[in-house]
């Protein structure tokens, strides 16, 4: 039987609880398969992204475990010391 989700039919926001994510692996060429809704490690780092806008910045000494509100087109590999990095969906 399959689980039951009274919220199926409902639009999922920015403000919404995450319900996706996925591995990222830092590359300074290519884009994530999907924008994030947030972000996350799993060690203490920097992050350094391309944001929707486009603005290339570093994440500075990234907490793990914390979820970052972000929308991240790319997580590039110069300037990313963090390791696991998790994109939110």
């Amino acid at each position: 039987m399959p689980i039951l989700d009274i919220f199926d039919d409902h639009h999922n926001g920015l403000t919404g609880p995450i319900c996706g994510g996925f591995d990222v692996t830092p590359d300074d060429a290519t884009d994530l398969p999907q924008m994030t809704r947030g972000v996350m490690v799993g060690s203490v780092g920097d992050v350094a992204v391309v944001l929707k806008s486009g603005d290339a910045i570093t994440l500075p000494a990234l907490s793990p475990g914390v979820i970052y509100p972000v929308r991240i087109t790319r997580v590039l590999a110069t300037g990313t010391t963090a390791s696991g990095i998790k994109g939110l969906i």
